[in-house]
């Protein structure tokens, strides 16, 4: 098997998760150069990894380079992306600066991997929060055409960076201990045993970034700017994985019968449903989600009052489907369809 030489740059939560998902995939490695803001030694589950300074010489001879960039908009992709893409290398940016670019394919491959065989040399990878929705959403809207869309998230701290997961350790510790949390770290409030709809910049208009967001890569995506969606976006108190709970509402009839036999043939789609032994609803938990390559759906069910309505609950890791993981598999997917040099 043809190998290939890798960079993943950054080492946060997303960067480690890089790692991780490389290995645990057997990406087709040559050279794998791990870089950041400074030299230094990582060690993740057990594997030693020298970390390099980002420079422009430092992707010389790179054929993929793994930005991991998380929400921070100006990250390493912007000062580095372009000159790597001239070095020779393929850029795929976690972080939301190209993601709206016209030019740059944003990619979940499961739902529209198309669009990568047109890349200039950096493709976007979407919000974690629009990836855990479209693996759903995708596919049902191909099948049933949906109009509306309705989702309220339940994101992990992680969402936020490694930092906000220490944040909230160090809160819920204090809070345990019966101490007042007075430093609230990365947040605009206590985080531990709490909930905060104000977890991002909000506009004049009441609407956060991070709504507006999957909004906008919702219509690129799915190509269908026609989609009325509308977000409440809330952070929670754990640290991986997001929930969200989807209405929506589509051109042709639907019933949770009819939706859960398309989303059981979804690539990457795990359905989680009630064991008629038990009379149990079991359904999906960011616990269940966590290190793990499906997007989990469950609690599907009627709207009931419309026949062209249905709600349903999606969880997946943020970490992973909703960066890492979805990164590598557009990496792969560029060496399976033999789209890694640009057809342009």
């Amino acid at each position: 098997m043809k190998k290939y030489n890798v960079a993943v740059v950054g080492v946060g939560a997303v960067g480690v998760e890089m790692l991780r998902v490389l290995h645990n995939r057997k990406f087709p490695c040559g050279t794998l150069k791990v870089m950041a803001r400074r030299p230094r030694t990582i060690v993740v589950d057990g594997r030693s990894y020298d970390v390099v300074e980002t420079t422009a010489q430092a992707f010389d001879g790179i054929d993929i380079a793994l930005f991991a960039g998380t929400e921070g908009e100006k990250g390493a992709a912007v000062t580095f992306g372009k000159e790597a893409v001239s070095r020779g290398a393929v850029v795929i940016d976690n972080g939301a600066d190209y993601r709206m670019d016209p030019r740059v394919p944003l990619v979940i491959p499961e739902v529209n991997g198309d669009a990568l065989k047109n890349h200039q040399g950096i493709i976007a990878n979407p919000n974690c929060t629009t990836a855990v929705l479209l693996m759903p959403l995708g596919p049902l809207h191909r099948a049933f055409r949906v109009k509306r869309v309705v989702v309220s998230t339940y994101q992990a701290v992680s969402g936020a960076g490694g930092k906000a997961m220490d944040d909230l350790r160090s809160q819920a510790a204090s809070f345990l201990k019966g101490e007042k949390v007075i430093d609230f770290g990365s947040f605009p409030d206590q985080i531990a045993f709490n909930v905060l709809a104000n977890n991002w910049k909000i506009d004049d208009q009441g609407v956060s970034n991070e709504e507006l967001k999957v909004v906008k890569e919702t219509h690129k995506i799915l190509g269908d700017d026609r989609i009325a969606v509308s977000v409440t976006t809330v952070r929670v108190p754990t640290l991986v994985g997001h929930g969200e709970s989807v209405y929506i509402e589509t051109e042709k009839d639907v019933t949770p019968q009819a939706a859960m036999e398309v989303l059981r043939r979804a690539p990457g789609v795990c359905v989680v449903e009630a064991d008629p032994q038990d009379g149990i609803a079991h359904c999906p938990t960011p616990l269940m989600s966590a290190g793990k390559e499906a997007t989990f759906v469950g609690r599907v069910r009627a709207d009931l009052f419309s026949s062209k309505a249905l709600l349903f609950w999606v969880v997946g890791d943020n970490l992973w489907k909703g960066a890492a993981l979805n990164a590598v598999q557009i990496a792969e997917m560029l060496i399976e369809k033999d789209w890694l040099k640009s057809t342009k």
